[in-house]
């Protein structure tokens, strides 16, 4: 359809790879909100958050959606992000109680917060050691609502860390969200959003 337009105006098919992710005039449009009929941009809700956050990438763009779910919006999540953004709350990795400059990396496109199921398994990586087959096994297990429904492997792989990283791997993951219940979504379509659960590690 978009080519067949185009074609009317004697202009060339449209090359999806040329267009640029950081064109300024599309994102002030969408600063303004300017998002109707725009899948997952266009509701009321999402409309007075694209607002309030003043996306300026792709980066802001993915944590928008992300963002607009009952447990960050009602957890501070959604604030916390914002103030961040803007200045107005410092940027920590990810706790001002926890700060670890290894995560860095893994938190700097989100402003020091973990919103993605990814991010948690690089902390996992990153702080106690684990191969990613393990950091997703821990991925899996957060997801249950309680710590008597880890599968087996996930609790045989707890108690096999080394008690440091392992302390220090909860501390980070949980300082977030130690009293809230966000959902949390991934940067991979293919997989469901993730609920947090205030459980405290295995013995």
């Amino acid at each position: 359809m978009v080519d067949k337009v185009r074609a009317v105006n004697d202009q060339a098919p449209l090359d999806i790879d040329a267009i640029p992710l950081d064109d300024g005039a599309t994102f002030e449009m969408l600063k303004r909100a300017e998002t109707t009929a725009v899948f997952q941009l266009e509701s009321r809700g999402m409309k007075e958050l694209i607002k309030r956050l003043l996306p300026d990438s792709l980066d802001d763009m993915i944590a928008l959606v992300a963002l607009f779910r009952p447990g960050p919006l009602q957890s501070g999540m959604v604030d916390d992000f914002i103030n961040r953004k803007h200045g107005r709350a410092e940027v920590s990795y990810p706790h001002p109680d926890y700060q670890h400059e290894l995560l860095k990396p893994v938190l700097s496109p989100t402003y020091g917060i973990i919103l993605y199921q990814e991010q948690v398994m690089q902390i996992a990586q990153v702080m106690a050691g684990y191969s990613l087959g393990q950091a997703d096994m821990l991925r899996r297990a957060m997801g249950k609502k309680s710590r008597r429904k880890w599968p087996s492997s996930a609790l045989a792989l707890w108690r096999a860390v080394p008690p440091t990283g392992l302390i220090k791997t909860w501390r980070v993951i949980s300082s977030t969200w130690w009293k809230s219940l966000p959902v949390t979504a991934s940067t991979n379509p293919t997989r469901r959003p993730m609920r947090w659960c205030p459980i405290r590690p295995p013995g």
